[in-house]
């Protein structure tokens, strides 16, 4: 697989990013002007590599095919989760010194993300024949299994752990809400990302097995990323700097790695 330019930059740009995020980590470094630029530092991988990802999907056809519209729809996914991180970042960490927005306007990008790498996702399956194989007993069993041993322990998690089995409403009913929205959320698009590598690795020959091994490797980071934020902001450990923000630029930037590398053969 010949690795585009785009991806390069992202990737030593990626690897800038977990050495800066992990030295606050291992640091304890907190509630610092750092922790907040961080924040902003790590939101330009899906910003700009979203942006480069749907500029790729024209090469497809754009709307025109299901890759065109796989690529363009993940990629603006990405894109909207990153103009979410700006929000985050730059209007309240940066200029109104609010260090955990949650929930804000932040979460009108995030939310947004999912519905857009759904119809992204869906196409995909298409595009590789895992929505025929679907059909099929494996691909039956396939999605009844993944997503129920994931639900069980994202409730684990979320409402046994986190909220000893109650549901108290101290941070907010919208709070409550996107808790449970994003790692749900998460839950659908992992499923299909895991049917499409379970029912239709070889698509092509394999020609583009790394590049959807890169999609579905960055749901599956997403999706632990998503449900430990709602656990520790919870149980009100989470700070800017926090290890699940070394979580989300990693899938972020497994995603556009993905969408970046689907190359139209000649």
């Amino acid at each position: 697989m010949n690795i585009s330019t785009n991806s390069k930059i992202i990737f030593f740009y990626y690897i800038i990013i977990l050495l800066w995020g992990s030295i606050f980590y291992f640091q304890g470094i907190k509630q610092t002007e750092a922790n907040y630029w961080y924040q902003f530092a790590f939101g330009l991988i899906p910003l700009f590599g979203g942006i480069m990802g749907m500029v790729n999907a024209k090469k497809w056809g754009s709307l025109k095919s299901n890759v065109g519209r796989a690529i363009f729809f993940i990629s603006a996914g990405v894109t909207a989760w990153g103009i979410g991180q700006m929000f985050w970042s730059v209007y309240y960490n940066i200029i109104l010194k609010v260090e955990i927005p949650y929930p804000s306007l932040a979460d009108v990008g995030y939310i947004l993300a999912i519905p857009f790498w759904a119809i992204g996702i869906i196409n995909l399956s298409k595009a590789t024949g895992a929505h025929v194989s679907i059909k099929r007993i494996k691909g039956k069993v396939l999605l009844f299994v993944i997503p129920v041993v994931a639900m069980l322990i994202s409730y684990y998690l979320l409402f046994v752990l986190a909220r000893g089995g109650s549901i108290p409403l101290d941070g907010g009913a919208t709070k409550l809400f996107f808790d449970f929205a994003y790692p749900f959320g998460d839950l659908i698009i992992l499923t299909f990302a895991l049917l499409i590598y379970g029912l239709s690795f070889n698509y092509l020959g394999g020609e583009y097995k790394y590049p959807i091994i890169c999609i579905i490797v960055g749901f599956i980071i997403m999706y632990i990323a998503d449900f430990s934020f709602s656990y520790v902001t919870t149980n009100m450990t989470y700070y800017n700097g926090h290890w699940v923000d070394i979580m989300f630029p990693t899938a972020m930037a497994f995603l556009t790695f993905g969408i970046n590398n689907f190359e139209v053969r000649k």
